[in-house]
């Protein structure tokens, strides 16, 4: 096996491939692999934390064509969500909590797109041209979910696409992933589903209301949760620009990065 060794601040450690490892298998037949599997992460960690092009990949990274190639082959395989799920449980565990959060919070974020791809169109209110991202956290802030779709489409419509998806993967995960769900903190753009999602879910989505009283800047109590995932992920360079051609990379890119921010905590 190649000598572990870390070259960029985004390398993993190796107490942090370890947490992981288990999602990568080398494979036993064929030929030898030239590359192993944590320098083919690194690379993909590589050009979520800093944007920049595969292509322009350092040559210290194995070439940027298998790179490539195995981000999209373990996105087809659905192995990001997975392995964000799993470390979620341990963070919540390793924090004193029960591993399958209670309540949760939603929201969303516009973000620009680069020329091309799918599922592009204009939020009017805040004048941005791309997609928007439909966040659901924790209370810690940790992403259990993550929705990509058109930006002229609006919070309530986006809301309800995003809660039914997260119920349906509740009712057909074998593990049950998130069965104490109960209550959904969300702000004013959802009000007119609050009803839907009761009679259709089964959960409590409350209104988060900005006091009237207060002019300027208001940190509203849960709310502030979810923004602070997404000033946690803007460090990511990738997420600052829609670069993805698909929705679902989008997504995937959003899982790495929240990824790659947990592996800092349990190995901790």
């Amino acid at each position: 096996m190649t000598e572990f060794t870390r070259t960029y601040p985004t390398d993993l450690k190796y107490t942090e491939w370890q947490e992981i490892a288990e999602f990568f298998p080398s494979s036993e037949r064929g030929r030898p692999l030239k590359w192993e599997r944590w320098q083919i992460i690194n690379a993909i960690l590589y050009v979520n934390r800093t944007g920049c092009q595969w292509r322009m990949l350092p040559i210290n990274f194995p070439p940027w064509r298998t790179g490539y190639y195995y981000y999209w082959l373990w996105k087809a395989q659905g192995l990001w969500e997975q392995i964000n799920a799993v470390l979620v449980k341990k963070v919540r565990k390793q924090a004193g909590r029960h591993e399958q959060p209670s309540v949760a919070v939603i929201d969303s974020q516009s973000v620009k797109t680069s020329e091309g791809g799918e599922e592009r169109g204009v939020d009017v209110h805040k004048q941005t041209a791309g997609r928007k991202r439909h966040l659901v956290v924790d209370a810690l802030g940790l992403v259990l979910l993550v929705v990509v779709h058109r930006a002229s489409l609006q919070d309530a419509a986006g809301g309800l696409a995003t809660l039914k998806k997260l119920f349906e993967r509740i009712k057909h995960s074998l593990h049950n992933r998130w069965c104490r769900l109960k209550l959904i903190w969300a702000d004013g753009a959802y009000a007119n589903i609050v009803e839907t999602v009761r009679k259709q879910f089964g959960w409590l989505l409350e209104i988060v209301k900005r006091s009237k009283d207060v002019k300027g800047f208001q940190v509203l109590p849960h709310r502030w949760v979810v923004e602070r995932t997404f000033g946690w992920l803007g460090r990511y360079r990738r997420l600052a620009r829609d670069y993805e051609h698909t929705t679902s990379s989008s997504e995937s890119m959003v899982y790495i990065a929240s990824i790659r921010r947990m592996l800092k905590l349990v190995s901790t």
